[in-house]
């Protein structure tokens, strides 16, 4: 008998720690400067404290993950990863999503400007040393009042960039 009810707690505890909770919809829209028409595809946010967030779009074939310092960003199959260890451009990333989805404040720092315009926060990360990466910037836009997540922009090369909305 207290085997089934372990295995009943366990099974309990794990589908609150892991199920999308709160899960929010989202569109992912991916644009390349030498392809006419946007790619255009829907999925979910799920975000949980103190910094694990995955959207994942088009039936789980893509996703972007950050599980603390680690961002694995899986795109048409092939499979990107990073740590914010040795990324400083994911470094402050890191530290700008952890402190929004604490409800913490936006950390300063010489590679990211804030803007603040009908109550959303516009951040804007560019890193000082321009070295080959997937992606030049991040564009993040906060709620101000509820620290919601409303929209990130990862800029690439040549004018291409990858953009997840949350929808209402």
């Amino acid at each position: 008998m207290k085997a089934k009810y372990l295995r009943s707690l366990l099974f309990i505890i794990f589908s609150l720690l892991f199920s999308p909770i709160g899960a929010q919809s989202v569109t992912k829209v991916s644009h390349s400067k030498a392809v006419k028409t946007d790619v255009v595809t829907t999925g979910e946010m799920t975000i949980r404290k103190p910094d694990y967030i995955c959207i994942s779009t088009d039936g789980g074939k893509d996703q972007l993950i950050m599980d603390g310092t680690k961002f694995t960003m899986t795109t048409k199959g092939k499979k990107h990863t990073t740590d914010s260890k040795t990324n400083a451009l994911f470094a402050t990333f890191q530290k700008v999503l952890h402190a929004v989805i604490n409800g913490q404040p936006i950390p300063s720092g010489d590679d990211l400007t804030i803007q603040k315009s009908n109550g959303m926060q516009t951040i804007t990360i560019t890193p000082s040393a321009q070295k080959r990466q997937m992606f030049t910037s991040f564009v993040l836009v906060v709620d101000s009042k509820t620290s919601a997540i409303k929209r990130l922009r990862m800029n690439g090369r040549k004018e291409s960039y990858t953009e997840y909305r949350v929808n209402k």
